[in-house]
């Protein structure tokens, strides 16, 4: 049997999103995981926060929490790769946890 790995994943959305624009965006993501069998164990609106420095013009965005488990990087690299290309996503951190 494989070993699980826990990932944390967060990203910022840019803020000028309507709700269900980012309600979308959100299961959109979510579904990327889970459709490549990474279990996403919480996903949460984390805060509205100013941004250290501006990217693309905004100067704040709101951050979007992910905790997630998944046996190999199917879902994570799919993720990474999609969240790269997408203009809502400003940023995004993938973060392997450590038990």
């Amino acid at each position: 049997m494989n070993e699980s790995t826990k990932y944390e994943i967060l990203y910022i959305i840019r803020p000028d999103m309507n709700d269900d624009a980012k309600k979308e965006l959100v299961e959109r993501f979510d579904g990327i995981l889970t459709s490549n069998g990474t279990e996403v164990v919480e996903s949460k609106d984390w805060a509205k926060k100013r941004l250290a420095y501006e990217i693309q013009d905004y100067r704040e965005g709101v951050y979007h929490l992910i905790n997630v488990v998944a046996e190999n990087s199917n879902g994570i690299d799919e993720f990474d790769r999609l969240a790269r290309i997408n203009r809502d996503i400003l940023r995004h951190m993938i973060v392997k946890k450590e038990d």
